[in-house]
């Protein structure tokens, strides 16, 4: 597993995991007492866009390149979050940059700063903390630094969690307030470094918050803390 950087507390980050979760409908994270916060002020009955379960096949044309796809001694390219309405597709490119990582090619400030270029501009929903969790720390980057270290991802599938689904069917208007969907991505990650360019492969699943509204490109709201199957 890769590692983690230390991630201290802190009341506003709390209260922004609690609020995100709630925003995608928190019975994926045991917070559904919460859901009223979102929803309370002024719920429309307009219907969001229903998901498209299609899109979640590894087949599909929308879905991104995997990053593992550059030979062994190339450097990686710091991520770029693809303009795209389909949440799906954005969750499958986010999961692919946050499994990937080059300490040969750019510094943990500049991936941390290319990250958070995914994430939303509402505040409100942007859980950086949750996405700053999975690069390593700045003293464990330096190391893996001086072996030549990098991660490369391949995404096999994305798709609606279950619960998500449910609770959007059961409510189509509540996700008119954020917009933000549920996505659980599975893949592998490898890591190699010098002297062993094939390194480890582990299998990864992740399940991610995507704010995708109607009126403008998908982003990252932030990474669940569990996995919604």
């Amino acid at each position: 597993m890769s590692p983690r950087s230390t991630d201290p507390g802190g009341a506003s980050r709390v209260r922004r995991r609690a609020l995100l979760g709630t925003a995608v409908l928190v019975v994926l994270v045991a917070l559904a007492g919460l859901t009223a916060y979102l929803t309370r002020d002024g719920r429309t009955s307009s219907k969001a866009p229903a998901p498209q379960t299609s899109s979640a096949s590894p087949s599909s044309p929308t879905a991104p390149a995997s990053a593992s796809s550059r030979p062994h001694g190339s450097r990686g390219a710091l991520p770029v979050p693809p303009s795209t309405h389909d949440p799906i597709a954005f969750g499958k490119a986010a999961a692919a940059a946050l499994w990937s990582y080059d300490t040969r090619a750019y510094s943990q400030r500049k991936l941390l700063a290319a990250l958070h270029g995914w994430l939303t501009s509402e505040t409100k929903y942007a859980d950086t903390a949750s996405v700053d969790a999975l690069v390593p720390s700045r003293v464990l980057w330096k190391e893996m630094a001086a072996n030549g270290q990098f991660a490369t991802a391949k995404v096999n599938e994305a798709h609606f969690p279950d619960s998500f689904t449910q609770a959007l069917q059961a409510d189509p208007g509540a996700i008119t307030t954020a917009y933000v969907y549920a996505v659980t991505v599975s893949g592998k990650q490898s890591i190699a470094w010098n002297g062993s360019p094939h390194g480890g492969t582990e299998n990864r699943v992740t399940t991610l918050a995507v704010q995708c509204r109607p009126s403008q490109p998908c982003a990252l709201a932030g990474v669940l803390s569990a996995v919604a199957p």
